[in-house]
C-alpha cells in the first residue's frame, strides 16, 4: 500500500477545511482548532520526502511526532497520541479486524491522555462508531464497507450536536454547547473521508 496519496489527501482536506473548523471552534472553543490543524498538516507535508522512504508504521509515528510538536492546544498530543498509537498496532496490510482493534486501542489511549469518554462530545464519538462498524463488517465488500465507513463518520459528527461537552474549553458552556458539532469530531471525520476516497 502506498501510503502517500492518503497523507496528502487527509493533510490537504484539513488545509482546505480550515475556514469551517475555526467557525466551529469559534462557536464552542478558543477558536483555533482550524488554524492548530492547518499548521500540523503543513508540517507534515513540508516532510513529504522523508514520508516517501518510510515504511506505512514509521511513516504513521513521524506524522504523529509531527503533530505533538506543531500543533498548539490539546489537539497536538491528541492526534499525535492516535497516529503513534496506530504506528504500533497496525500490521504493514490492516484488514478491517486490525483496523477495529487499532482504533479500540487509540480509544483507550485517549482517554487515559484526555479524561475522557465516548459520549462527551470529542472525536471519541467519531472513532467509536467507526471502529464498532469495522469489527461488524464481516463480508462487505470493499466500496461498501468504504462507503458506510464515511457515513458512519459523518453521522456520528452531527451526533455530537446533541451531547453536552465533557471534557475541554466547551465544557464550560453546558447546554449552550448543544446544537454545535465538536471541531475535533469534525477532523477526524474530514480525514476518514479522505482516508476512504483513496483505498
Amino acid at each position: 500500500m502506498n501510503h502517500i496519496p492518503l497523507i496528502q489527501a487527509a493533510t490537504q482536506t484539513l488545509i482546505d477545511h480550515v475556514d469551517e473548523l475555526t467557525a466551529l471552534d469559534q462557536a464552542i472553543g478558543d477558536g483555533d482548532h482550524g488554524l492548530n490543524m492547518r499548521r500540523g498538516a503543513q508540517a507534515i507535508q513540508a516532510k513529504m520526502d522523508v514520508l516517501s522512504t518510510q515504511t506505512f508504521n514509521e511513516a504513521l509515528k513521524t506524522m504523529g511526532l509531527t503533530c505533538m510538536s506543531t500543533i498548539g492546544g490539546s489537539s497536538g498530543p491528541v492526534f499525535g497520541t492516535l497516529l503513534v498509537t496506530l504506528a504500533k498496532e497496525l500490521p504493514a496490510q490492516p484488514t478491517s479486524a486490525d483496523m477495529a482493534r487499532a482504533l479500540d486501542a487509540c480509544i483507550k489511549a485517549l482517554t487515559r491522555l484526555g479524561k475522557a469518554e465516548v459520549g462527551q462530545k470529542t472525536l471519541l464519538d467519531v472513532l467509536d462508531p467507526v471502529r464498532q462498524l469495522l469489527a461488524a463488517s464481516g463480508d462487505l465488500g470493499h466500496a461498501e464497507l468504504l462507503a458506510r465507513v464515511r457515513q458512519c463518520a459523518d453521522d456520528s459528527v452531527q451526533a455530537t450536536a446533541q451531547m453536552e461537552a465533557g471534557r475541554g474549553r466547551s465544557s464550560f458552556l453546558g447546554e449552550r454547547a448543544l446544537g454545535h458539532v465538536d471541531p475535533g469530531s469534525r477532523s477526524m471525520a474530514l480525514i476518514i473521508g479522505s482516508i476512504c476516497d483513496q483505498l
